[in-house]
C-alpha cells in the first residue's frame, strides 16, 4: 500500500514534466493564441499563489491615472486587479486577437460593475492606437505566443509614450516560457532598455524603458 502511495506521488510530477516538454515542443514550432477555453485552466489557484494578480499589477509599476494597454488578458482575472490599481481616473485597454476571449473580458468587467476598462479585438502587429498613446504597456505568459516578436515591439515602440514603459511577467508553468536573459537580448535589440528585473527563475518581470 506504502509502496502504491509512494509510486502514484512519484507520477504525478513525472507525469506533469514530460506533458510540459511536449507542449513546450510543439509551442516552438508552431506559436499560436491561447484558446479562449484554455483561460480558465490556466487561471488557477496554484497559479494565482505563485503569480498574485493585485501584487503583479504593483509590480507592473501601474499608478493610479495611467493610461494602460494590455495585451492577452486570458479571461480577465489580471486585467481587473489592473483597473483596479489604476482606479476611475487611470484607464486600462485591453486587447486580444481572439474575439471569444474579449467576449470574456467584456461579461465579466459588466458584471462586475467596472467602467475604465476597454475591451477590443484587436491584433498586435497593427494596434489601432495613435502614436505616443500609452504610459505603460504589459504582457503576462503572452510574449512567447506571437509568431513574429519583433513586428509586435515594433508596435509596441510606437504607442508607447517617450518616458513610457514596456512591461512582461513570465511562470515557468507556462509552456512558452521564455528564460529571462533570453527575453531581455530580444527586447533590447529593438530600441528598449532594461529598467528593473523582480523575481527569479520560476516567476519573474521584466520592467524595460522606451529608447529613441
Amino acid at each position: 500500500m506504502f509502496l502504491r502511495i509512494l509510486y502514484i506521488l512519484l507520477a504525478i510530477p513525472i507525469t506533469f514534466i514530460i506533458l510540459h516538454t511536449i507542449i513546450r515542443i510543439i509551442r516552438y514550432f508552431y506559436k499560436f493564441p491561447m484558446p479562449q477555453w484554455m483561460a480558465n485552466v490556466i487561471d488557477n489557484p496554484l497559479r494565482r499563489r505563485i503569480q498574485p494578480p493585485d501584487e503583479t499589477a504593483i509590480r507592473h509599476g501601474i499608478e493610479p491615472g495611467m493610461r494602460v494597454l494590455e495585451i492577452g488578458p486570458g479571461n480577465g482575472t489580471y486585467t481587473l486587479a489592473t483597473a483596479r490599481r489604476l482606479g476611475p481616473e487611470g484607464e486600462l485597454v485591453t486587447v486580444d486577437i481572439e474575439p471569444k476571449m474579449i467576449e470574456r473580458v467584456q461579461h465579466r468587467t459588466k458584471a462586475e460593475g467596472i467602467t475604465n476598462i476597454d475591451a477590443r479585438v484587436a491584433d498586435a502587429y497593427d494596434l489601432p492606437f495613435e502614436n505616443e498613446s500609452f504610459d505603460l504597456v504589459y504582457m503576462i505568459t503572452v510574449i512567447n505566443e506571437i509568431p513574429n516578436i519583433p513586428q509586435a515591439l515594433a508596435e509596441l515602440h510606437r504607442v508607447l509614450k517617450s518616458s513610457g514603459t514596456l512591461v512582461f511577467s513570465e511562470l515557468f508553468m507556462d509552456p512558452d516560457y521564455p528564460r529571462a536573459a533570453t527575453l531581455t537580448r530580444k527586447v533590447e535589440t529593438l530600441n528598449f532598455s532594461l529598467k528593473e528585473k523582480i523575481g527569479k527563475f520560476f516567476y519573474y518581470t521584466l520592467i524595460f524603458e522606451k529608447s529613441k
